[in-house]
């Protein structure tokens, strides 16, 4: 069995149904266990020396950490926005069934 530890990634969209379709593509590919779509929020930035602001849809994804690079690299590849915030981390400890869920979702997955 895997020694991968739990990981998260962290994502906002444009909308609700980008977030779904990529998320559905991620399942699909095994890169992911859970998509958590986190209702509208309004996100402040920064971009070309201008300051912004607009509505997007947060999304937290559940992964393995042996699937991080890869979900970074997908994530990346089918986001609308020609530079999405994606941020991933390593999660230090989880709940043994979470893990073992995580696992039996991801592991053998052909990476």
């Amino acid at each position: 069995m895997s020694k991968a530890k739990a990981a998260l990634a962290w994502c906002p969209f444009p909308d609700r149904e980008t977030a779904r379709e990529i998320a559905s593509v991620l399942f699909d590919e095994k890169l992911i266990a859970c998509a958590n779509i986190i209702g509208r929020m309004e996100s402040l930035f920064e971009w070309d020396g201008e300051r912004g602001a607009g509505d997007e849809i947060g999304v937290l994804f559940k992964t393995l950490s042996d699937q991080s690079d890869r979900l970074i690299t997908r994530l990346g590849a089918l986001h609308p926005y020609d530079t999405p915030a994606i941020v991933c981390w390593t999660c230090d400890d989880a709940h043994p069934a979470t893990l073992s869920w995580l696992r039996g979702q991801l592991d053998n997955n052909g990476s």
